[in-house]
């Protein structure tokens, strides 16, 4: 049973996958500026660049966030199928354990959503 309610939880989530959003923007952007991967490379450059900001910046208010309400997760194992977190409130500890498939699918929903956001 968890402490913590359904909105932590999700903030909790999210300082899991976003910087993992961020580490696949920033890896797949120097890829196309090294690379001439499309025959104009300019508009994904420059859409990927778009992404990366908005991905930053919503990392950045999460952070200060967690940090505003004194909550912490950091990773504390990690295997072939599993990784552990604990997540850190109020002096509280709780351990949770993610499938990695499951962060991998939740890291592709949520660039498929700035993705979508920016074509809009």
């Amino acid at each position: 049973m968890t402490r913590l309610s359904r909105i932590q939880l999700q903030m909790m989530e999210q300082a899991i996958f976003l910087p993992m959003v961020v580490s696949i923007l920033n890896r797949d952007l120097t890829h196309l500026k090294q690379h001439q991967t499309f025959k104009l490379n300019e508009p994904y450059i420059q859409l990927v660049t778009s992404v990366l900001k908005e991905a930053q910046k919503a990392l950045y208010e999460l952070k200060q966030h967690l940090r505003k309400e004194k909550m912490k997760v950091q990773q504390i194992e990690h295997d072939e199928g599993f990784t552990t977190y604990l997540f850190i409130m109020d002096g509280y500890e709780e351990k949770h354990k993610y499938f990695n498939p499951r962060i991998r699918h939740r890291v592709e929903e949520l660039l498929t959503r700035y993705f979508l956001h920016q074509a809009n």
